[in-house]
């Protein structure tokens, strides 16, 4: 796979122009929708009850409408997980980031894990991207996690909802390691300046999750696409 160059990159591809704060407005969500269409952002990432508005504001444009399912616990039932990521689905939304139910990491639930996040793939038929919300699980947690999201059919893994801690590119790169090139890998959480969404998607991130986005891309355009001399990279 050929070496991806820092200067090359353009951020707003990359973007989940995450809308998730509780207190989240029609307003906001009108103007998370307006953003997405003029940075032409990957997706605009709400609530499940903003999708209709998105997905009507954002109809025949570029950015896709996602949503969050059992957010931010994981803690909900399957069944009700399963009709959350149905009925989204049903009002627009074509991507799905659903949060793992952590506690079954925990006891080493394999099998209720796999079923639950199998049963959303395969029933709404759109990309699953499987929030794992790593800080809070060990590094062999970490990895049984990743595997059984991957064998159960996600399109991609995220590293968390943002809520417990942040991405990091050491949790990105074992992601990017356990997955290779059968999907992507989303880094969400923390994400404030250019230079650290630069080595997130160089340690192997192909999408970011953020509600930074904005500033982001602004703060790329006014500092140019050359990075040389930024040792982080």
């Amino acid at each position: 796979m050929a070496t991806i160059r820092p200067e090359s990159i353009d951020l707003a591809k990359y973007i989940d122009h995450a809308v998730l704060n509780p207190t989240t407005t029609v307003e906001q969500v009108t103007q998370a929708c307006e953003e997405s269409d003029r940075f032409g952002f990957a997706t605009v990432c709400v609530y499940p009850v903003h999708v209709q508005q998105a997905t009507e504001l954002l109809h025949n444009r570029r950015p896709n409408v996602c949503t969050v399912i059992g957010f931010p616990s994981g803690a909900t039932t399957s069944a009700i997980k399963l009709h959350e990521a149905q009925e989204a689905v049903d009002h627009g939304a074509t991507e799905l980031d659903v949060v793992i139910n952590l506690g079954w990491v925990k006891a080493g639930k394999v099998e209720e894990l796999h079923r639950e996040i199998a049963e959303i793939c395969e029933s709404t038929g759109q990309p699953v991207k499987a929030i794992l919300e790593m800080a809070l699980l060990s590094d062999p947690e970490k990895q049984l996690a990743a595997e059984i999201c991957l064998d159960a059919g996600v399109a991609f893994l995220k590293t968390s909802t943002g809520w417990h801690g942040g991405a990091t590119v050491a949790d990105v790169k074992l992601l990017k390691e356990i997955g290779g090139d059968r999907v992507g890998i989303k880094a969400a959480g923390g994400i404030r300046t250019v230079d650290q969404a630069i080595e997130l998607i160089l340690a192997g991130a192909t999408r970011l999750g953020t509600s930074r986005g904005v500033d982001l891309v602004r703060q790329r355009n006014l500092s140019g696409t050359s990075t040389e001399g930024n040792q982080a990279y």
